[in-house]
């Protein structure tokens, strides 16, 4: 006989989130390993004394782990998936019958903490990693990858042009009566773009300029085109501790005009210093070890394959 399941729910007063996330479940691990608490000290600068409470911080950064760890590149969709997940909602601590928080409340946080708060928090995470003898040490891994920003190629101008928008915006604002709100008539637009547009600051011109230091987007200011030279985007680059666990040292985000080898030397630099490693040997692929022939001339750096080894 088939059996057929009928749709008749049932309001359950016995029934604790506790109860219905598995004991080794991944979150479960994560909540006993790793205390956020410490991101609270972070943040107390940037909260007044009193008022309305604000979302927890440390439910900011458990939501960011949770993208990270779920492969989730929207907050709107985040949310959504944090509606329906049990185990996200144990988590962050939000029972059955609470409200999570809106998408838009994260993108104000965000803003509000800025780059310092987030680089500090990566640090402090990786300072916890040395702690727990999780990085090796002796071996470096770079390496870089593309990605995609949400911006359209039609939107990348010079920028001459870019100041020339915003200068125009402060001068007749959308409210006023103008032929268009945000730019001048087209002809007079393209008269001066032509004439301006394609020379160079004078102590640039004799100097190998990167297309993100005369262009801009008029959607994202810090993308750049990719390879492809279809869509902008990112390039960002890491620095990989060689041990077993793979912990993740260093990150920089640039346009994505910013070949894999050019910082290079730079987070190495910092890697060294911020940590107090003494790599034996760095690895990356074949452009990092051009790189380290014709910067350091063979003085402080052989190239061979794929490896460097460091001196």
């Amino acid at each position: 006989m088939m059996g057929i399941k009928p749709r008749a729910f049932q309001t359950h007063s016995q029934i604790s989130l506790e109860q219905l996330v598995p004991h080794p479940h991944f979150y479960r691990q994560l909540e006993a390993k790793v205390d956020l608490a410490f991101v609270r000290d972070l943040v107390a600068p940037l909260y007044a004394p009193f008022g309305r409470p604000s979302i927890d911080p440390v439910v900011f950064f458990k939501l960011q782990l949770i993208m990270l760890f779920e492969g989730i590149r929207s907050e709107r969709q985040l949310l959504v998936h944090v509606q329906v997940n049990l185990a996200f909602r144990w988590y962050l601590g939000y029972d059955l019958d609470e409200e999570v928080p809106d998408h838009s409340s994260l993108t104000k946080i965000r803003e509000r903490y800025g780059l310092v708060i987030f680089r500090q928090f990566f640090e402090r995470i990786v300072q916890r990693c040395l702690a727990a003898g999780l990085v090796w040490g002796a071996e470096l891994h770079f390496d870089g990858t593309q990605v995609q920003a949400n911006a359209h190629k039609n939107s990348y101008v010079s920028n001459f042009e870019y100041a020339l928008r915003n200068h125009l915006n402060i001068l007749f604002p959308p409210q006023t009566t103008v032929l268009e709100p945000s730019r001048p008539p087209a002809d007079m637009m393209e008269d001066w773009v032509e004439r301006y547009q394609h020379e160079p600051p004078l102590n640039l011109r004799t100097a190998y300029v990167t297309k993100s230091t005369q262009n801009t987007s008029l959607t994202d200011a810090d993308a750049s085109f990719l390879r492809s030279q279809a869509h902008l985007g990112y390039h960002t680059h890491y620095v990989v501790d060689g041990g077993k666990n793979r912990i993740i040292l260093a990150a920089l985000v640039t346009p994505a005009d910013i070949m894999d080898n050019q910082p290079m030397l730079d987070l190495l630099r910092w890697v060294r210093f911020r940590w107090q490693l003494k790599p034996r040997w760095a690895v990356g692929d074949s452009k990092y070890g051009l790189l380290c022939i014709n910067r350091q001339k063979g003085r402080f750096w052989r190239a061979e394959r794929h490896t460097t080894w460091l001196r």
